[in-house]
This record gives C-alpha cells, structure tokens and sequence, in this order.
C-alpha cells in the first residue's frame, strides 16, 4: 500500500511578524502621551516670536490632527460612500474647502483626490477604517495621512501679512477667502495653505519641513515686529526702484 501524502501545512503568513499587537486602552494612551510633534521641540521659539498690536500675528503647532487621503471620482458610488460615512460633501471645485473648518473639513487637491482633516480631534489608529469600509467593493482609496504632514497655525491681523512675503499666490480676501485652500510653495517648500478664518490660517507642510518651515515663518514674524507700517512706508520712498 501506498502511504497517503500528508497534508501539506498552510503557508506561515509573512506579515504576521510585522502586525503591531493589539493593545488595551491604557496602553494606547501611554503611547499617546509619547508622541511629539515635529515643531514642537520649537514651542519657545514660535512663543517668544509672537507680535502684539494692530499687526499682531502668533504661531502655533496643532499636532496630531486626524488627516485621511481620499481618492474617488466627484458624483460617483464611491464618493457617495465616502460623503455618507463623513457627513461631509466633497469638494468639486479647485480650491474649495467643504465641511466646518474649526471640525472636520475636506480640501479639494485634484479632480479625484482630496484629503479629509479633523482638527477637533487627535489622530488614533484605524480612523480611516470607516472610510475603507464605506469603500468596500467600490473603486477608491481611504489612507491614514495624520503622520505625513503638521498643522502650523498662524494668527492675527498680521498673519496674511506675513505669508504674502514667501508665497507667489494672491491672498487678498476677494481671491483667498475664508474655507479655501490651495496647494502652493512657502519659499521653495510644497505645502498645503488653508484659510480657516479671517485672521487664521494653517500651514500644512510635510513633517519633515516642519523645522525649516517654522523657521522661515518666524523669520517672517520678527520681522514685522521690528518695524512700524510708517517705518516701511519711509524706506519703500528711497528704495532704489529696481527693489521696489
């Protein structure tokens, strides 16, 4: 007699070596208390950087805002499915901000992408599963982005002030109103700029720009705190016109 072949044992899986184990409440929030922004080994300078008065403007790191990189096409199942499970419609238009901007809001970054921020809340594992889920089935893409970019928040009745000396974009309100957001270079970084009210605006840049970003935007703020609008009305009257 033949002996039979035993069976074969099932492949071990390869990712199972790499899964992160599951972890009970307490745990996650050690973890929580762990995390460290990438500006906020930043905080005194941004701090002691703040201008007061009618040009007054301040800065600030948000950390941890939930951030989830959509793909789906404008009036499609797929961003049905995504527009049910946000309550939030998408944006169909260049530049438009949808939702509540101090909440959960979704900007607009191409024809099919966009990315869904909440700034009401922190960022904690599986916050785009909902939106995977909603997807299921369905042509599209819900990715957690949280940890690819910081929020930066500039402030005050200077803060435009300050942004128009290192972006190419036209700022003024009739152009870059409130819940807009457009995708531009701060000096020569790719970064994400979004109007979330009159006087306050967020910088998106990736997180490893976070440094040189905060920096630069600083610089930009020392700068309008050395000097009165008068000041620099009086040095443009004899500035050579070529640096005009």
């Amino acid at each position: 007699m033949t002996a039979e072949n035993p069976t074969p044992a099932a492949p071990e899986d390869p990712w199972a070596r790499i899964k992160p184990p599951s972890r009970e409440p307490a745990q996650l929030a050690e973890l929580d208390q762990m995390r460290i922004g990438p500006a906020r080994h930043l905080e005194g300078l941004m701090a002691s950087a703040g201008v007061e008065g009618e040009r007054g403007v301040s800065l600030r790191e948000h950390e941890f805002a939930v951030q989830i990189g959509l793909r789906a096409v404008p009036g499609s199942a797929s961003a049905a499915a995504l527009e049910q499970v946000l309550g939030v419609p998408l944006p169909t238009t260049h530049g438009v901000v949808t939702g509540d901007p101090d909440g959960l809001h979704v900007l607009w970054l191409s024809p099919d992408e966009f990315l869904a921020v909440d700034v009401s809340r922190p960022q904690t594992p599986g916050v785009e599963v909902p939106c995977q889920e909603a997807l299921a089935g369905l042509p599209g893409q819900a990715v957690d982005l949280s940890a690819n970019r910081t929020v930066l928040v500039l402030e005050g009745p200077g803060a435009r002030e300050v942004l128009e000396k290192s972006v190419a974009i036209d700022l003024h309100p009739r152009v870059f109103g409130v819940a807009r957001a457009e995708a531009t270079l701060l000096g020569t970084v790719p970064v994400l700029l979004v109007r979330a009210g009159e006087d306050t605006w967020r910088v998106l840049p990736r997180a490893s720009f976070a440094d040189h970003v905060t920096k630069w935007l600083v610089d930009g703020m020392t700068e309008l705190g050395s000097t009165s609008p008068e000041e620099e009305s009086a040095a443009a009257s004899v500035r050579p016109a070529q640096y005009a």
